[in-house]
């Protein structure tokens, strides 16, 4: 406290940590606006209530919780079983490190009621974070965060939650540690997905960083399972570290991040969909009502190359916990067949036996990919170029500003209500033609002037489209204090797109500044 500056005890001070569709996600430190075993204590008082007055039978009181790399988060993870100890509901949580896909499998698999996974993402080393899992195992949609937001502002003063002490949750069966036997569960299911049993006979090479995370022990084995035996991690970033001490960002979004990998050698998953669809469809895997799934502020390309397949793209708001609850309202209905799922920041979702972003698939799929282009004697970039010169040279960036504190959101809030409230007719030259409003649930067509109605919840994010299909949208970040310009763009050839590309993303950047000043 002491070593706080007076700005810092303002923002760690001025409001109450805020949980959302998200959980929540803020800097380790004192205060009611960050994240400690207080905010911890009380965001879980808040789930236990929500759980209690849902009327859920005792016996299905159960939850799983786990945790990553982060500082403290084993600690927090054990203060949330305490806490939810007082209220008599069993966790089980995971004994060491884990991923966040396999919390949501163990939900699953488990059929507990709930889920908690402990981490701030790809957020800064400074940052930890607590999500919630529903007993589809997909983060809460956001009614039900809405609802244990409420029970959780009912809580006036954390500090005197009281809570279980670890040795009592054990000798009254509160408290269970899951060990390695769910891994081989796991890897059994992630196996199941494999459309090429005869890929790994490339020979392939094949390079990995866990970026200090919890990668380390379950993609290399998925590796070897699929019979990949040249697997190269990256030496530095292999072990777990609190400090991501090799990374100035751990957002995928940043080439920074891949810096190592990529000296080590190259890669993308820009080309897994197309894989995965040609190969389904060769053997008669493909259902005519076969989905994809993707965010709104994922590249076009994807809807592209399933057209080409005469299948469906759908898409979702920004969050993976969207694109799981329409897999689960497609199996609930039988209406679609989901074949793919992924968002704008590199995660992907093959198997729905997971129901979040799943790097473990993602490792092994692509490798198969990789493989398939390899005995064509294709490199993936040449694979990836194929697609542009067939279906048009997609670009995609992303910029972001971070804006901290009381006054940064302020900021943010005043920038995209500039956006809103004075929205651009044309930008580097170029007419706008329509502005999707996720707040307000409506499209604007400007030639000529009409409306529609945007069939997804309300989200505060603004989407403008060119006449020649390029777009830009903007989002303040719901985890981060930060807001999000999305640019997307497709020409006929590539130096077109990439010119195209910073043109389009400075004027409206210019804007941007223009609406700051």
């Amino acid at each position: 406290m002491n070593d706080m500056t007076e700005r810092e005890r303002v923002d760690a001070f001025y409001k109450q940590l805020e949980f959302g569709t998200g959980g929540m996600r803020w800097e380790l430190s004192a205060g009611p606006n960050r994240m400690n075993i207080y905010s911890i204590r009380k965001v879980t008082a808040g789930l236990a209530k929500y759980i209690e007055r849902n009327g859920i039978e005792p016996k299905r009181r159960e939850l799983v919780i786990a945790y990553d790399s982060r500082h403290q988060s084993s600690e927090l993870a054990l203060e949330a079983a305490k806490t939810l100890g007082m209220h008599g509901i069993k966790t089980y949580i995971f004994q060491e490190l884990w991923t966040t896909p396999e919390l949501s499998f163990a939900v699953r698999y488990l059929r507990a009621y709930a889920g908690i996974m402990i981490t701030a993402s790809h957020n800064p080393a400074e940052y930890n974070g607590y999500k919630v899992y529903g007993e589809d195992g997909a983060q809460l949609p956001p009614i039900a965060a809405d609802v244990i937001t409420k029970h959780v502002n009912e809580i006036e003063n954390e500090l005197l939650l009281e809570v279980k002490e670890e040795h009592e949750l054990l000798r009254q069966n509160l408290l269970s540690y899951i060990r390695e036997n769910l891994d081989q569960v796991y890897l059994d299911y992630v196996k199941g997905l494999q459309l090429n049993n005869n890929a790994a006979k490339t020979n392939l090479h094949i390079v990995y960083t866990p970026l200090h995370g919890t990668g380390q022990k379950l993609v290399p084995q998925v590796l070897q399972n699929a019979g990949f035996q040249h697997i190269t991690i990256v030496d530095e970033q292999k072990n777990p570290d609190p400090n991501f001490s090799t990374v100035s960002s751990l957002n995928p979004e940043e080439a920074q991040a891949f810096q190592l990998a990529i000296r080590y050698g190259k890669e993308t998953g820009a080309l897994l969909l197309h894989y995965m669809l040609s190969q389904k469809q060769e053997k008669g895997m493909l259902k005519d009502n076969s989905v994809i799934l993707k965010t709104i502020v994922t590249s076009e390309l994807g809807r592209a190359i399933a057209e080409n397949y005469g299948v469906q793209t759908i898409d979702t708001l920004t969050g993976f916990k969207y694109i799981a609850e329409k897999i689960e309202e497609y199996n609930q209905e039988e209406t679609k067949t989901f074949q793919f799922g992924y968002e704008e920041s590199y995660g992907y979702l093959i198997g729905d036996f997971v129901r979040d972003k799943d790097a473990v698939q993602a490792a092994v799929m692509n490798a198969e990919a990789a493989a398939y282009y390899k005995q064509q004697g294709m490199t993936l970039y040449n694979g990836l170029t194929q697609l542009y010169q067939t279906f048009g040279y997609y670009k995609e960036s992303l910029t972001s500003l971070t804006l901290k504190g009381k006054d940064g959101a302020e900021q943010i809030g005043r920038i995209v209500n500039q956006f809103r409230e004075n929205s651009p007719i044309e930008l580097a030259g170029a007419t706008v033609e329509k502005i999707e409003d996720y707040q307000s649930g409506k499209r604007t067509n400007l030639f000529p002037a009409q409306q529609e109605v945007i069939d997804l919840p309300s989200s505060n994010v603004l989407k403008f489209w060119l006449k020649d299909g390029s777009w830009f949208a903007v989002r303040p970040s719901g985890t981060e204090p930060k807001v999000k310009f999305y640019f997307g763009v497709k020409q006929g050839k590539e130096r077109e797109s990439e010119e195209w590309l910073k043109e389009f993303e400075a004027s409206v950047m210019n804007a941007v500044k223009n609406s700051m000043s």
